[in-house]
């Protein structure tokens, strides 16, 4: 795909009414990192200001990783004591902006999966509001093998698209799923041969985008209210220090340097 903007780490391209954003690391897996997740959420912004896209796809470059989820080398980063506020938003981190960006992109979104989807960038693509996956692809969330408490903004949107057992099943384990098996969980909307995915995603987001753009606008807008989590105050004061423990963990960098080193880690629950 050839691209209108180009940083080196994200492309993005307008074909008419349809926006195609590429994340470009493909020597890291296409993994997610700060500049990344800045850029995309700067050409989703301008995309919303001017209106002339009306249907999102995401997808990876090369044919081996949609993306291996945020950086491990900095996943400290992603922890509580890192957000920071825009213009009196509340505070996220980064990646919980990026994921913001996504699912709050005021037409429908489309991830076109490519390849590999493990970790922050499954949660990515859950945040679109379709799924179609080439079938040789592996999809995996594991926070647990790394020794990380994952937010309730996260588990609320697995758990809406795959059901309570198959979120807690999936977190659990942090099991690795692929071809059917994606499909069967609730993944994924459709599974395509490779050489058929770009076609295939591409003509759905003709089909959407030929759609009045005042309905596409607002049934998704109804849609992200009805979704919404409804967390009580000391609800969201607890589960903002379930996460931010485990991020001061010492199993969270053991986790981290377990999985550098491609090794068993040896977790002791503190």
């Amino acid at each position: 795909m050839n691209s209108d903007q180009q940083s080196g780490v994200l492309l993005s391209e307008q074909r008419g009414y349809i926006g195609i954003i590429t994340f470009n690391r493909p020597a890291q897996h296409n993994a997610l990192s700060a500049q990344l997740l800045t850029e995309l959420c700067a050409v989703l912004a301008a995309w919303a200001a001017s209106g002339e896209v009306r249907v999102v796809i995401l997808t990876g470059a090369g044919d081996k990783a949609f993306s291996a989820g945020y950086d491990i080398n900095a996943i400290a980063t992603v922890g509580p004591e890192h957000k920071t506020s825009d213009n009196n938003e509340p505070q996220q981190t980064v990646l919980e902006r990026g994921l913001a960006a996504v699912k709050n992109f005021p037409y429908p979104t489309i991830a076109m999966l490519n390849g590999h989807c493990f970790g922050g960038a499954l949660h990515m693509a859950l945040c679109c509001d379709i799924r179609i996956a080439a079938d040789h692809i592996a999809m995996a969330m594991p926070p647990a093998k790394l020794g990380m408490v994952y937010g309730a903004e996260g588990l609320t949107q697995f758990i809406q698209t795959l059901g309570s057992a198959k979120t807690r099943e999936m977190f659990f384990t942090g099991r690795t799923y692929e071809g059917q098996q994606i499909a069967e969980m609730g993944l994924v909307g459709q599974l395509v041969p490779a050489e058929e995915l770009e076609h295939t995603v591409l003509m759905m987001a003709e089909e959407i985008a030929s759609n009045a753009p005042l309905a596409l606008r607002g049934i998704k807008r109804i849609m992200n209210i009805i979704e919404e989590p409804a967390l009580s105050g000391t609800e969201v004061k607890e589960v903002d220090e379930l996460v931010a423990g485990s991020f001061r963990s010492s199993d969270l960098k053991e986790g981290q340097a377990a999985f550098l080193e491609k090794r068993k880690p040896r977790f002791l629950g503190n």
